[in-house]
């Protein structure tokens, strides 16, 4: 089984344009990424996926693969379908390009899912909630499961709903969701082709396709977390705890 991860390096931010090239401490943002993904002991291939000259060329001064993609596709996971018809692999991981605290570990169970399970097509991370502000705040994405890890929704909002939970602990009661993916070959094309639906539309989560559309997630709990970068205070959030570390 050829395993290859792909790192999408989109230019446009709307928040934090060409965040992907912010300095960190030395280097690039997408370098710190390619470089944690790069200690994963299950992957075959790193890809970094790029719409931009900048960024190619960026990228290939510190020696990582890149592929052009179009500028114009809609998602990463649209990214990572159109390197697939370029660089061949049985499962591909999606790996955000704005999460440089990625741990190798994250990227390992997302591979070895699919070798210990047959009936796993796509696979993303969760990870319990111990901070109460975030079980309220809609930029994190929470997720329920089924007994055997199957995702049965994800959304901005609290889920599940506790109707007596005044006064109670709700720390470790919830899941937030790792924006970071994994699907078979058959899968990935299969998920791109698939017409948008009414919840992802409501919530602004694409993986809501997937489940809308009768298909399965598989969730794997990780102890490691991330930090997406789409603010200033984001970045020097990182750069304050990559300092020395890298």
């Amino acid at each position: 089984m050829k395993i290859a991860a792909v790192i999408p390096a989109r230019w446009h931010s709307t928040r934090l344009k060409g965040k992907i090239l912010a300095d960190i401490n030395g280097k690039p943002m997408i370098r710190h990424v390619w470089e944690r993904v790069r200690k994963a002991r299950e992957i075959d291939e790193v890809v970094i996926a790029v719409d931009k000259e900048r960024v190619l060329k960026a990228v290939e001064a510190f020696g990582a693969k890149a592929v052009f993609t179009s500028p114009e596709q809609p998602s990463g996971t649209d990214r990572i379908a159109e390197v697939a018809n370029t660089v061949d692999a049985d499962v591909y991981i999606n790996i955000q390009g704005d999460e440089p605290l990625v741990h190798p570990m994250m990227v390992d169970d997302l591979a070895r899912v699919f070798m210990y399970e047959r009936n796993v097509h796509m696979a993303t991370l969760i990870k319990r909630i111990h901070r109460t502000e975030e079980i309220e705040d809609p930029n994190t994405v929470k997720v329920v499961v089924d007994r055997k890890g199957f995702a049965l929704y994800f959304s901005r909002a609290p889920i599940p709903y506790i109707r007596e939970a005044s006064g109670a602990d709700l720390s470790g009661r919830y899941f937030k969701h790792i924006g970071l993916y994994s699907y078979t070959k058959d899968f990935l094309f299969t998920y791109t082709n698939l017409p948008k639906s009414i919840l992802e539309g409501e919530e602004k989560l694409e993986q809501l396709r997937v489940l809308e559309h009768g298909y399965k997630i598989k969730t794997l709990e990780t102890r490691y977390d991330t930090v997406g970068v789409d603010t200033q205070e984001d970045l020097d959030l990182v750069r304050g705890l990559l300092a020395g570390k890298d």
